[in-house]
């Protein structure tokens, strides 16, 4: 084999490399892939971040959205499908777990709003009793299809019918993006301040 061919070979396997090594970030341990498919469309990476309760990191959080957004608003405007994905980094109960997230739907939404969002909370309130705990790696996906509505998959099974009401899926992102979120690092990380 010739040097020039031994040089090409070298130089395509190291472009290769980085090209694998570009398409997953690390945060906090847990790989965090740059692009995600949802209804036959490739979204990328928004953002993504740690969601700490005290000095306890809980889970992962990523954003996959079919352009850049800045703010919730952006986000709900935007066409097309996204994906809110969370990583558990530590075990926790699932209902604790999901109290936690109604608290935080409540605290960026007027009471006038959250009694329309009352149906969707109920089957929220199933998901969460179905899913006793959740332990470090265990996943859950939350994807909005136009159409179809919010489709929310629980360590690999889809839970529930679909969430039709777009004011939900509002509502339940505001968690992390709205006005009071959960944690003001990780908006800043799912917004795209990923420093």
């Amino acid at each position: 084999m010739k040097l020039h061919q031994r040089l090409l070979i070298a130089a395509t396997g190291l472009l290769m490399a980085s090209t694998v090594y570009a398409a997953t970030i690390d945060v906090e341990g847990v790989k965090v892939e740059d692009s995600a498919t949802v209804a036959g469309v490739k979204l990328t990476l928004n953002g993504a971040g740690v969601r700490y309760k005290g000095p306890f990191k809980v889970y992962v959080a990523e954003l996959y959205t079919p352009k850049k957004v800045k703010s919730l608003e952006e986000l709900v405007a935007t066409p097309g499908p996204k994906r809110m994905t969370l990583v558990m980094t530590r075990e926790i109960e699932a209902g604790p777990f999901g109290r936690l997230l109604t608290r935080g739907m409540e605290d960026n939404n007027p009471k006038a709003e959250m009694s329309k969002l009352v149906p969707g909370l109920m089957k929220m309130s199933e998901l969460f009793s179905a899913n006793k705990n959740f332990v470090p790696g265990d996943v859950i996906v939350m994807d909005w299809i136009p159409g179809t509505g919010l489709v929310v998959t629980v360590k690999g099974k889809v839970q529930t019918e679909p969430f039709k009401e777009p004011e939900f899926f509002k509502a339940l992102m505001g968690i992390w993006l709205g006005p009071q979120p959960a944690y003001w690092k990780l908006k800043d990380n799912l917004l795209g301040d990923m420093s």
